[in-house]
């Protein structure tokens, strides 16, 4: 007698198969154009493969949106949000989840992916002209050609104060120049099958050719939550750190989160505790971010927040896709 698969389960494996066959047309050589909707097994027709297995793997914890996430709710302004539960690999709301815009400073979440996975942490950085940023507005850690930091300061630099000069430094550091350090980015984005993304630099300042997905950001920021070093520093409120200048003096700088859930500057909803997250801005990009966080229950979560039209705007919709969180 054959045995009865709960539905619930049966959903889950519909789910997982239809990743899996996205992923493994991905990894056969598909483009950066993401349908409306690239789960729907029905459209899609490719072979049993070693690459299809090696997807199969892939989308064992892969969130997977379903029709049931994209209903309207006039407490979402945004231009892109979505809710990803980590715990069932649903995604309980979304929004334009596969529209390409531009990540702003989010984009330091790639940066410090590649950077952890093939630096070493505690490599002494020696600050070139390539950290020297002169873009109005461009946030910055303030450090100067010539000074001397460990590549572990440098992250920190690079995820709470958003430091540009401090991007362009690990960059250089990891491969050389800006462009080759771009060319790793987006190596290991098509290694996670954030195939609707593409980066130019390693600091999100706006470009036509750099640009993602509110969903290629969940599987970029999932991806970087499995290395411990990122979840310390974006879990961090403040940091505090000493180094040299090009002078041989010691200079110190205490750099503050810019996640206002993190800092306490903006209250955490009921419920639930916020984990870490960045926060990006510019003209372009409008005001983005993302979050990590998990409810009493236990249960882990990312959002993403992507082109409100302000600041409180930012943190009243993220608030918003939060509180849809159930124990």
């Amino acid at each position: 007698m054959e045995r009865s698969i709960p539905i619930k389960q049966r959903i889950r494996k519909a789910r997982l198969l239809g990743a899996a066959f996205l992923f493994a047309a991905c990894l056969s050589g598909c483009k950066s154009e993401v349908a409306d909707f690239p789960y729907r097994m029905e459209e899609r027709d490719f072979s049993v493969s070693s690459d299809a297995e090696k997807a199969a793997l892939f989308a064992s914890d892969l969130c997977v949106p379903d029709e049931s996430g994209a209903y309207e709710d006039p407490a979402i302004t945004a231009e892109a949000a979505a809710l990803f539960s980590l715990s069932d690999g649903t995604v309980p709301y979304y929004k334009n989840i596969y529209e390409k815009l531009y990540p702003a400073s989010i984009t330091k979440v790639m940066t410090a992916l590649v950077a952890i996975r093939r630096g070493n942490l505690e490599d002494m950085v020696t600050v070139t002209e390539d950290a020297v940023i002169t873009e109005s507005g461009a946030s910055l850690c303030h450090i100067q050609p010539g000074d001397q930091l460990t590549l572990e300061q440098l992250l920190y630099g690079l995820m709470l104060p958003s430091g540009n000069d401090a991007g362009a430094a690990i960059a250089v550091h990891i491969a050389g120049s800006l462009s080759a350090f771009a060319d790793m980015m987006n190596e290991e984005a098509q290694s996670i099958g954030a195939t609707g993304s593409h980066f130019v630099n390693p600091h999100g300042l706006t470009d036509p050719e750099h640009y993602t997905t509110a969903y290629d950001l969940y599987l970029i920021y999932n991806e970087a939550m499995k290395e411990p070093e990122f979840r310390k520093i974006v879990g961090t409120s403040s940091y505090y750190a000493e180094y040299v200048n090009n002078a041989g003096e010691t200079v110190s700088q205490t750099w503050k989160a810019g996640n206002q859930f993190i800092t306490g500057d903006r209250p955490t909803p009921d419920g639930v505790t916020v984990t870490g997250g960045k926060t990006g801005t510019t003209q372009a990009a409008g005001y983005c971010l993302i979050i990590s966080s998990e409810s009493d229950g236990g249960n882990e979560f990312i959002s993403v927040v992507l082109k409100a039209d302000s600041r409180p705007s930012l943190y009243d919709n993220m608030t918003n896709l939060v509180n849809k969180i159930v124990n």
